[in-house]
């Protein structure tokens, strides 16, 4: 919750208990729901509205209508203990106000942690358009369209700068969010007032450069900001970090000129729907629209690097040190990229979902070292039975880890939701700050290792620091 969530039911359960326990109020305990409303109007102001304080909201003005007259009241005047029907109202009023400052509490606005590194990161959001390929999802005749998110090491922001959202688009992308996950359709229109640590358009830090290139591909129903957390991190460590959003196969795509492009679930349908092998293929044909993202926007870093429009990324990239990595659908995606594309040098999956990689990929292997990381609780056996096959002709100097208590979307921000993330099924039973602090140790280790030569004793094995990380391989 913000300061002024916190101090305002604090105010009032203060105003009310001194009323239950005492007659006898100092002058300046009356004042305090007074003060509480021109702190709703301060809160209102700085930190802006949201649905989840509108009981505390109403209970604070009632707080105040009624204590008004006090302010009246003789201070000669004998006080007395409240009565029964008073006594009664007051405890009634302490229960709602329990209940008022438990929904801001369950539903907070999402914190996305502060990255750890010595860069301060900047960002920028960019389009990208191939007329070399069609959309297969939209049913209509037209080129295929996504968008981008950079996360790169940036100089200090400017004093006074506003950090940037987390989600620009909350006010349509968090209610497509709220459905996918069965909640009310307003429930989540509270992300729209998440920030992060990032900053929009800082001029890059060039002390460093040229900084290794990371491309992320989120998972099916995803989106492009889904794991900040970890793009964060990545960038103030010394990455650019580009993370692509696959139209209709993200939960919504919001265009700059307001075309939306909502999750298409024929994309991939469910996969009790279809046979094995014809569910398969769908995914396949999904995955490579992905690996062609993925490959159209490395090939437009590459002419970035040379000359950017945004003047940003100029002389910023080291091609030649490119990691490829990504969540669930877009771990599988990850792994078909880099067998067929020679400029990835390593991979990363969490949690890869393989039932879309190519038949020839899970013959064949990937060369490249990688590193696969996977919750505890997730993992099926048709999706370990595939990922056994192609792990048997990959690269055996690759790294297989499991997160112990951790699930599927603990990868992601998610968890951050709500205090409720476990028992809604969005993270495992493991602590959520702790789940995200580990994933970023070592996938900055594994990276650091692959991509700038900097060993890791993290990736030798078991380390007494971390238990919650079992080494399968």
């Amino acid at each position: 919750m913000r300061p002024l969530e916190i101090i305002l039911p604090v105010l009032c359960a203060i105003s009310l208990l001194w009323q239950l326990f005492t007659p006898n109020r100092p002058p300046l305990l009356k004042l305090l729901p007074g003060l509480a409303i021109l702190l709703t109007a301060l809160h209102i102001s700085l930190e802006k509205p949201r649905w989840q304080m509108f009981p505390l909201y109403a209970l604070i003005l009632l707080i105040f209508l009624l204590t008004l007259p006090d302010l009246w009241k003789s201070r000669t005047r004998l006080e007395t203990r409240p009565g029964g029907w008073s006594r009664a109202g007051l405890i009634l009023g302490l229960i709602l106000l329990a209940v008022s400052a438990s929904l801001p509490a369950l539903l907070p606005i999402p914190a996305v942690p502060a990255p750890h590194g010595p860069y301060p990161v900047g960002t920028l959001t960019a389009e990208l358009t191939d007329l070399s390929r069609k959309e297969l999802y939209s049913g209509r005749d037209e080129p295929r369209r996504f968008l981008i998110q950079i996360w790169y090491p940036a100089q200090p922001p400017p004093a006074g700068a506003q950090p940037a959202a987390w989600m620009p688009e909350a006010r349509l992308v968090a209610p497509a969010i709220a459905d996918y996950l069965e909640l009310p359709h307003f429930f989540l229109d509270h992300l729209a007032l998440a920030k992060t640590s990032a900053y929009e358009n800082l001029p890059a830090n060039l002390s460093g450069a040229p900084y290794p290139l990371l491309i992320f591909s989120h998972g099916w129903n995803g989106f492009r900001q889904q794991s900040t957390f970890l793009m964060q991190e990545l960038a103030s460590q010394g990455y650019v970090v580009v993370a692509l959003e696959h139209p209709y196969g993200a939960r919504l795509t919001v265009f700059p000129d307001g075309t939306q492009a909502p999750n298409n679930p024929q994309a991939l349908p469910p996969s009790s729907s279809l046979p094995q092998d014809e569910y398969e293929a769908t995914g396949r044909i999904l995955v490579n629209q992905w690996v062609g993202d993925m490959r159209y926007a490395l090939d437009q870093l590459e002419a970035w690097n040379q000359q950017d429009p945004h003047q940003r990324l100029t002389g910023l990239l080291a091609l030649d040190r490119l990691g490829v990595f990504g969540h669930s659908t877009g771990g599988g995606a990850a792994i078909q990229f880099c067998e067929s594309d020679i400029r990835c040098q390593a991979g990363l999956t969490l949690d890869a979902f393989m039932r879309p990689v190519s038949l020839a990929v899970l013959q064949q292997g990937t060369r490249q070292p990688f590193f696969y990381l996977f919750s505890e609780l997730w993992p099926f056996e048709r999706n370990t039975e595939l990922f056994n096959t192609y792990l048997a002709h990959s690269n055996p100097e690759s790294h297989i880890v499991t997160l112990l208590g951790a699930d599927h979307y603990d990868f992601s921000d998610l968890p951050a939701l709500t205090p409720l993330a476990s028992q809604m099924g969005l993270k495992g039973p493991i602590n959520g700050p702790r789940v995200q602090r580990i994933i970023q140790e070592y996938v900055v280790a594994y990276f650091n290792q692959a991509l700038k030569g900097q060993p890791s004793p993290l990736l030798d094995g078991p380390s007494v620091n971390y238990p919650e990380v079992r080494f399968d391989r």
